[in-house]
């Protein structure tokens, strides 16, 4: 293939400059360890690089098929095996929690002072599964630091550390206030997580068998999982936390990570690891509506649905949101049922097209969907957190700016 071909209406030497980009502003100045890029259209992969190192002390190459802590872009999966349900008959989008978590009917609104004793007010509505899927439960992160409600997550240790599962997340949120109520605001938060509990409940399934029956192995997403098993430990790369002045230090050691074990908090929103090829099977299956290489995991109408912006009034999520982190906070993106969706321009970027969707995760990676060019982009590096560099936004643009 030479430089200057053309293939499914992208330029390959523009595509080239996405590596050549990544290379002179991340990798050589040591700003990330490492990136792998792909760019599928038309259902197939015009382009994929990997650079860089998976483990930059020990000098380990990056590679296609190196496994990656996909943190966030967890949430798209348990969002469709929630949908795959619903298509089961099994709930219904505005039904009350509380029908599935009884305790929740005692849900209420913080009003003031810290944990343990807080005080609060009633909902003026009931949390729903709709809200659940779209962060406007009234839930929040430990992580995000802006409430005595956020203190108390990291009280009890609410980010799967320790000794939490599932069950135990589900009973120590019934004892805490939420945020605001349900449907009035947007704030990331533990939503995806309660979406995991209930696949389990309504399914009858461990979340981890419920993704492997019914989309990893449909799809063929053999690398992916809640942990990694023994014959696949070399593959796993090394995490980095950003520093000041533009450093990095390592922050999750692959010969010691807590991903080499199976892990008591299966967690929806946050907790897979996977691969480039295996998030591409994922997205390519959204991409053509629910289906890839002949097999189904959602029906088109259902992604339909999932792809709608379901925030209160049309809104974006900049004019919802409560708090400064988000995984995709430009202006003009509101909020599907598991991903955020492109709803009108940005003053900030040209690229893209109306209706496109994806999400990221904490650690660098990102994915995007848009349907109208029948395009797919993976993007993935392992780096905390995602915010340090606009990195992912810029990939984005460099792929837009190679199509003809």
């Amino acid at each position: 293939m030479s430089a200057d071909e053309d293939v499914a209406g992208f330029s390959v030497e523009r595509l080239e400059r996405i590596a050549a980009y990544l290379d002179h502003h991340y990798l050589q100045p040591g700003k990330l360890p490492c990136a792998v890029t792909l760019v599928a259209r038309h259902g197939k992969a015009v382009w994929q690089r990997a650079q860089g190192w998976m483990d930059v002390e020990r000098q380990r190459p990056l590679a296609d098929d190196t496994i990656f802590r996909i943190y966030s872009m967890t949430k798209p999966v348990t969002s469709i095996a929630m949908m795959q349900l619903y298509e089961r008959g099994l709930f219904k989008l505005d039904d009350p929690v509380h029908r599935y978590i009884p305790g929740w009917q005692r849900l209420e609104v913080y009003d003031n002072g810290h944990w343990p004793d807080f005080q609060t007010r009633s909902l003026s509505k009931p949390m729903t599964i709709r809200d659940l899927m779209t962060h406007t439960s009234g839930l929040t992160y430990g992580f995000l630091e802006q409430t005595p409600v956020d203190a108390a997550y990291r009280r009890l240790k609410l980010d799967g550390s320790g000794t939490l599962t599932l069950d135990k997340l589900i009973q120590r949120l019934t004892d805490l206030p939420l945020e605001f109520s349900p449907g009035t605001a947007w704030n990331y938060s533990v939503s995806t997580d309660v979406l995991g509990y209930l696949v389990q409940q309504l399914s009858g399934q461990s979340l981890a068998d419920y993704f492997q029956q019914h989309i990893f192995r449909p799809l063929g997403m053999d690398d992916t999982g809640f942990h990694v098993p023994p014959e696949k430990r070399s593959r796993l790369a090394a995490c980095y936390l950003h520093q000041p002045g533009d450093q990095m230090k390592l922050q999750d050691d692959p010969e010691r990570s807590r991903y080499l074990r199976e892990p008591r908090f299966l967690s929806g929103g946050g907790g897979l690891v996977s691969t480039l090829d295996d998030y591409h099977a994922f997205a390519q299956a959204l991409c053509q509506g629910g289906e890839y290489r002949g097999r189904r995991i959602i029906r088109r109408d259902t992604l339909d649905l999932m792809r709608q912006n379901h925030l209160p009034d049309n809104k974006d999520i900049p004019a919802l949101s409560i708090a400064p982190f988000s995984e995709s906070s430009r202006i003009g993106n509101g909020f599907g049922l598991g991903f955020a969706v492109r709803i009108a321009e940005s003053p900030h970027s040209t690229a893209g097209s109306i209706g496109e969707f994806g999400w990221g995760g904490l650690a660098g990676t990102y994915f995007q969907v848009d349907p109208a060019n029948e395009l797919v982009l993976i993007f993935m590096t392992q780096l905390m957190p995602s915010s340090a560099y606009p990195v992912r936004e810029e990939v984005r643009k460099l792929v837009y700016d190679a199509m003809i």
